[in-house]
């Protein structure tokens, strides 16, 4: 470095210190149960979809906020039949599975390492253990904000409609036809087909949302699994719009995506009562931490996290980021290639993970402030961010979002050197596209 990238950069780590906090244990949180207090959103990211420490770090804030502050669900980046047979698990309901690792092995979408592993496994035993001594109506649950799973939730659909309202069940069967006609109902297939037909199954999907939520008052059952079934029939609508948004180019899709799991958020809240209930979410810190503080908003694009705060106020919202400086990591070299565990370079000078491995070499809790947090504030640095997709020999030249830190994040956990997620599944099984980052745009 320069005399005066120097100077700058030494102004930067003295501004980061007076943030800066230890983290080697669960009692080192304490600054952020400070920091989140009465708040009923906290939005807890990671850095990449297979790093270990990201995965027990949120879940070690996730039992101090269920145990200490009440919180009610967890929401993550998954998609809904999938992590609605999870919830089910945790809450004990009759038929729901004998063991965590039975349920988790159901995933068998690509990339499966994402919740099928043994730290997500670690969590959903802990919260079945809380669940089996707190009375029913506070039970935690957990659930999928995503949006992939059109087949898989117009299957749900049905299997629940032909018990419940047959007739509405043979109308949703048209829906399945229309999609056959193009393909299925695999996104790759219906996008590619699509793409000379603009319209294609979204009235079908749209008609069968309404008639479903037109009859939904009078279905006899638990009323989780009635809510259940609307929420597979809102994926269905917006997979379709996805699907055909992402053969474009574009932001669509991504706002789609996002839109979609900032709304089904909504729909949660609403369900357990939203005037007590509080949540936490676990995504990517693409979708966590506020665009407005990357080159995402230039692109016109928004987040969960852009999205919530705007909705549900500032005051109320803690989005914290999560990154490292090297490790190891789970992902693939392509879109449906066997996962893989891949070395994290060392991060290049002039990014983030950077600045704060120059500090010293021990993991922190940072609490941004601000007040304190001047010199930061206007810093634009580059963010590391690797999604299932990651070739380490390119890291230094691309899987870097740059980003104004304090206004991206509320905190900031950092973990020098991390390790690789570890998988359930020794095979990945590949049946849709590729989600498409921001920094792949």
């Amino acid at each position: 470095m320069d005399t005066q990238t120097l100077s700058a950069h030494q102004r930067l780590i003295e501004s980061t210190k007076d943030v800066s906090h230890r983290l080697e244990t669960s009692h080192h949180l304490d600054p952020l149960m400070d920091r989140i207090g009465d708040s009923r959103f906290v939005l807890l990211g990671e850095a990449s979809h297979g790093t270990h420490e990201y995965y027990t770090w949120r879940t070690a804030i996730t039992q101090r906020l269920i145990e200490e502050k009440g919180f009610s669900f967890v929401a993550v980046e998954g998609d809904w039949p999938d992590c609605y047979r999870l919830n089910r698990f945790v809450k004990g309901y009759k038929d729901s599975g004998l063991t965590e690792e039975e349920v988790l092995r159901q995933f068998d979408r690509w990339p499966t390492w994402m919740w099928a592993n043994w730290e997500v496994a670690a969590l959903l035993q802990w919260m079945k253990d809380y669940n089996n001594n707190v009375i029913k109506n506070r039970k935690v649950g957990f659930y999928g904000l995503d949006v992939y799973s059109l087949g898989e939730s117009l299957e749900a659909i049905l299997q629940y409609l032909d018990k419940e309202d047959p007739q509405i069940a043979k109308e949703t069967r048209k829906v399945m036809e229309c999609f056959e006609s193009y393909g299925g109902t695999e996104g790759q297939a219906y996008a590619m087909a699509t793409r000379l037909v603009p319209k294609a199954c979204e009235k079908e999907v749209v008609k069968m949302l309404a008639d479903i939520t037109s009859h939904i008052s009078s279905y006899d059952s638990d009323p989780e699994m009635v809510f259940s079934t609307g929420q597979n029939a809102k994926v269905a609508v917006n997979a379709e719009r996805y699907y055909r948004a992402m053969v474009g180019s574009g932001p669509e899709s991504w706002n789609i995506r996002d839109r979609h799991m900032a709304e089904t958020l909504d729909d949660l809240m609403e369900f357990h009562g939203k005037d007590s209930t509080k949540c936490v979410i676990w995504e990517h810190n693409t979708h966590i931490g506020d665009a407005r503080a990357t080159p995402m908003a230039r692109s016109g694009m928004v987040n969960v996290g852009q999205l919530v705060r705007e909705k549900y106020g500032e005051e109320d919202v803690v989005l914290v980021g999560f990154g490292s400086y090297k490790g190891s990591v789970i992902a693939g070299r392509s879109w449906g290639a066997p996962m893989e565990e891949m070395t994290v370079p060392e991060a290049p000078e002039g990014s983030w993970e950077y600045l704060l491995h120059s500090m010293n070499e021990e993991n922190r809790l940072l609490i941004f402030d601000p007040d304190k947090n001047k010199e930061l504030m206007s810093q634009r640095l580059n963010h590391r961010a690797i999604g299932v997709i990651y070739s380490p020999g390119a890291d230094r030249y691309s899987n870097y979002v740059p980003s104004r830190i304090p206004q991206r994040y509320d905190a900031f956990l950092y973990i020098d050197e991390t390790e690789a997620v570890h998988p359930l599944h020794l095979k990945a099984n590949s049946k849709e596209m590729p989600d498409t980052y921001p920094w792949n745009l």
